[in-house]
């Protein structure tokens, strides 16, 4: 009995005395919930979009086949600069050049039909004039007048057919003419030759219904150069017209351009990635200084400048938290009415109250505040599984990496 009483007596010795122990330890560290801070303070606040995208030349044109044949001769190689009007390439003419002789040697034919009609029309002419005299003299019958009437009438409809098959036939030439002049193909605009795509001795086919025709060469005006992006859905609605870009292209590290977005697209473009679907719009813009020898395909980014607010009030965009809008009980929310409010977690005397915002400019770390705040405000940046936890009213300490406190989430 004096054993197991003894027994007794030390374990409630050692249990008080544990619970004396974490009651220490306990009263030794700071009450509240680890969090991170920091002060609202004023900045520039630059929004911005990035995008990435292909460079081009703001003029290009695709020179495809309008005839079939093959090329007998081709005068220009990738990468050389062409004039207007130079000679790019030459399409066998044998059979366009027959065809154009034919229908030249036709009309020769039909341009002496036309000039015999023409004679036969003077003659029926005369011989007109005088029944009508002979006949009004009384010395020749009326049948014979009505015989050269009937004669010059058919002079005339003669002269008018010859005069017909010759139009006929001129248009033949110009057709032909026109074959003939195509087998020739020069270049449209001064430029760069930026694609070949054909070589000496193969056959240029034309476009039919729904199969295109060969693109023999591409020419590029690269004295005007853009970039051709693909920007989100969710940021094309703050992408304008003549706002300001910077533009970084890979092949010349360590540099920017200046650009201005010259063309905003209104037609989705669907882009799947990794079995995921993107919508992205088409926005172009223009560099200001592109570098010397710059060539199309070059891949760049861009960050279009979307807006800018001096000394703007703004919080970090991660310190934004977003909650169910209080209500009395019972209270239904009006119709139409927002179900949520978006805000920050302001830290007053060791507590936190949440404080509602209008927002603004979104930059690429903060945003600004239009109502809610003056500057000054100590709110809550994180950690994000504080932020998600915390309530009105709850105490808390900050405590940020490297200080003695926890890590952040």
């Amino acid at each position: 009995m004096k054993r197991r009483t003894v027994f007794w007596v030390s374990g409630i010795v050692i249990v008080v005395g544990a619970a004396g122990a974490a009651g220490l330890v306990m009263r030794g560290r700071p009450k509240g919930t680890p969090v991170q801070t920091a002060k609202v303070d004023r900045i520039d606040l630059q929004a911005k979009v990035t995008a990435n995208g292909k460079i081009q030349a703001q003029k290009k044109v695709d020179i495809s086949a309008t005839i079939p044949g093959q090329i007998t001769q081709l005068c220009v190689r990738e990468g050389d600069e062409v004039r207007k009007g130079q000679l790019l390439l030459q399409i066998d003419a044998t059979n366009p050049r027959a065809s154009a002789r034919s229908s030249d040697f036709s009309m020769q034919a039909l341009l002496k039909d036309l000039d015999s009609a023409r004679s036969g029309l003077e003659q029926a002419g005369l011989d007109a004039r005088r029944a009508e005299e002979n006949f009004s003299a009384g010395i020749l019958p009326a049948a014979d007048r009505d015989r050269a009437r009937t004669a010059l009438a058919t002079a005339e409809a003669a002269h008018v057919a010859a005069e017909r098959r010759v139009d006929q036939a001129r248009a033949v030439l110009e057709g032909a003419q026109d074959t003939l002049a195509k087998t020739t193909v020069r270049s449209p605009m001064d430029g760069i030759v930026t694609a070949k795509r054909v070589e000496e001795g193969e056959v240029a086919v034309i476009g039919v219904q729904s199969s295109p025709g060969t693109v023999l060469l591409q020419i590029s005006d690269m004295s005007v150069v853009e970039a051709e992006m693909e920007v989100d859905e969710t940021s094309i609605p703050s992408v304008a017209l003549g706002q300001e870009a910077v533009v970084r292209i890979d092949a010349y590290p360590n540099r920017s351009f200046r650009g201005i977005v010259t063309e905003v697209g209104s037609s989705p473009i669907l882009a799947t990635t990794a079995g995921t679907e993107a919508i992205k719009f088409k926005t172009k813009i223009r560099l200001e200084d592109p570098p010397k020898g710059i060539k199309p395909g070059l891949s760049v980014q861009a960050d279009i400048l979307t807006g800018f607010r001096p000394q703007a009030v703004a919080v970090p965009i991660q310190a934004l938290v977003l909650r169910e809008i209080e209500r009395k009980p019972g209270e239904a929310p009006p119709r139409g009415a927002p179900r949520d409010e978006e805000g920050v977690y302001v830290v007053e005397n060791g507590k936190v109250r949440f404080q509602p915002l209008e927002t603004g400019l979104s930059g690429e770390l903060s945003i600004e505040v239009l109502e809610g705040l003056e500057g000054g405000e100590t709110i809550v940046t994180g950690p994000f599984r504080a932020l998600r936890s915390l309530k009105p009213g709850d105490a808390v300490r900050d405590e940020r990496p490297g200080e003695g406190g926890p890590p952040a989430a």
